[in-house]
């Protein structure tokens, strides 16, 4: 219970970040931003951390340092997305990585997905296309957004892999680590790189770097050890829930009727995929655990 408990809590966090961020990237360079997020998760975790990542080994290292991209692929997808659409609509399509995730577990191991996973697929992208028709979105901001929801999909199958062998603290820290070097690259490469001014960027930097991030991405780590694949994938449903709240209450999201029926409809289709996404995980993490005791 208390890791369902922090999971929930992590994704009210998540949600509430979709209106500060878009917000913050209004007003300072994107790849800029994200930089500076992960350098300050990175700080965050640097000093408990440092000295338990030798104990990780060249596989928990290169595990940490891959996911660590996934993560900074997809939050520069999403923010991209999130600058061209709606709050709502970033977070009810970010929420359609539960829907994918059985599909990537298909590509990558061949798992077998049942019927309820697929019915879940084909509601959530009626529910996305009938979002995209909406005139407060953006088209090429919701399929920038899909498209982080797939990277975000791929990096839960493949935490599933790492989550019980490695020490959390440590993994976590790797994982911002190598997150803020990709992004770092690219800011540069760009020339976006500056000194961030105003409570509306360092406030969004502060909440999404430490909490949103550091400590979120670990509790994430933590709390997939000690809890079912099943209620980690319920308490990702909330994220799109908190999302949407905060949208409308913070960032004044007004939909229409078409809107919120899309929503709602992705919402509908995630809940469908959800106990085969949990089982695909699941089966995952038993083989595994099996091929590593043996």
């Amino acid at each position: 219970m208390p890791a369902l408990v922090a999971l929930i809590f992590v994704t009210a966090v998540w949600g509430v970040t979709f209106v500060q961020v878009k917000d913050a990237v209004a007003i300072y360079p994107l790849f800029a931003f994200l930089a500076v997020r992960f350098a300050i998760a990175t700080g965050t975790l640097a000093l408990p951390a440092a000295r338990r990542v030798r104990a990780l080994g060249r596989s928990g290292v290169a595990g940490g340092a891959f996911l660590g991209l996934l993560l900074a692929a997809g939050y520069a997808l999403q923010t991209a997305g999130l600058e061209r659409t709606t709050v709502s609509s970033t977070g009810f399509i970010t929420g359609m990585y539960v829907v994918l995730t059985p599909l990537i577990a298909l590509l990558l191991y061949r798992a077998r997905i049942g019927l309820a996973a697929w019915a879940g697929v084909v509601v959530a992208t009626a529910g996305l296309a009938m979002l995209s028709g909406i005139h407060a979105g953006s088209a090429s901001g919701d399929l920038l957004v899909l498209a982080a929801a797939a990277v975000y999909s791929l990096q839960i199958v493949l935490m599933e892999r790492y989550a019980p062998r490695f020490d959390p603290l440590a993994f976590t820290f790797v994982e911002m680590a190598s997150a803020f070097l990709g992004l770092l690259v690219v800011a540069l490469a760009l020339g976006d790189l500056g000194v961030p001014r105003g409570w509306t960027v360092w406030g969004a930097l502060l909440v999404t770097g430490v909490f949103a991030s550091a400590l979120g991405y670990l509790v994430q780590t933590w709390a997939q050890r000690r809890t079912s694949a099943t209620r980690t994938a319920l308490a990702f449903t909330m994220e799109p829930v908190w999302t949407a709240f905060f949208g409308y209450t913070l960032a004044g999201d007004r939909l229409g009727a078409l809107g919120w029926g899309g929503c709602a409809v992705i919402m509908a289709g995630i809940v469908l995929a959800e106990p085969a996404a949990a089982a695909v995980l699941a089966g995952k993490l038993d083989t595994l655990r099996l091929r590593f005791s043996q």
